[in-house]
C-alpha cells in the first residue's frame, strides 16, 4: 500500500483539483496528513491554509464545496490529483470557476475569465 510523503516538504504536499466531468484544472492547494484523512473520510476537499495557519474545508464560507470522486497520487507519493464535482458555480476566492483564468498571450498576461460571484459578497470580512 502506498504511504503519502508528507515529510518531504514540510509536512504538505500539493493537491491538485480536477473537475471530474470535463478534466479542467480548478485550483491546487495544500493538505496535511489531516486534512487529506478528513477528504478521505468526509468525501468533501480539506486544505491546510498557509496564509492563515489554519485546515478548512472548501466551500465552508461560500458554499462551493468539493464532492471527491476519485483520488490519485503520482509515482513519488507526494502530490496528488483529487477528482471533484463542483457544487456551485466556482472554485476560486475570486469567483471564477478556476483559479486558472490568465492566460500569457502576445507576451502580456490576460484574464480569460468573469467572476461568477462577488468576493466581497460572499467573504465579508468579521
Amino acid at each position: 500500500m502506498t504511504e503519502i510523503d508528507f515529510d518531504k516538504m514540510g509536512g504538505l504536499i500539493p493537491a491538485v483539483i480536477q473537475d471530474y466531468e470535463n478534466g479542467e484544472i480548478l485550483m491546487v492547494a495544500f493538505m496535511d496528513k489531516k486534512t487529506l484523512e478528513n477528504t478521505l473520510r468526509d468525501g468533501k476537499t480539506w486544505f491546510f491554509s498557509r496564509s492563515r495557519n489554519r485546515h478548512w474545508m472548501k466551500g465552508e464560507e461560500s458554499g462551493n464545496t468539493q464532492e471527491v470522486v476519485e483520488v490519485l497520487t503520482d509515482c513519488d507519493a507526494d502530490t496528488v490529483v483529487i477528482k471533484v464535482r463542483q457544487n456551485g458555480p466556482a472554485a476560486c476566492h475570486t469567483g471564477n470557476r478556476s483559479c486558472f483564468f490568465t492566460r500569457w498571450e502576445n507576451g502580456e498576461w490576460v484574464e480569460n475569465s468573469q467572476p461568477l460571484f462577488n468576493p466581497e459578497d460572499v467573504y465579508k470580512k468579521k
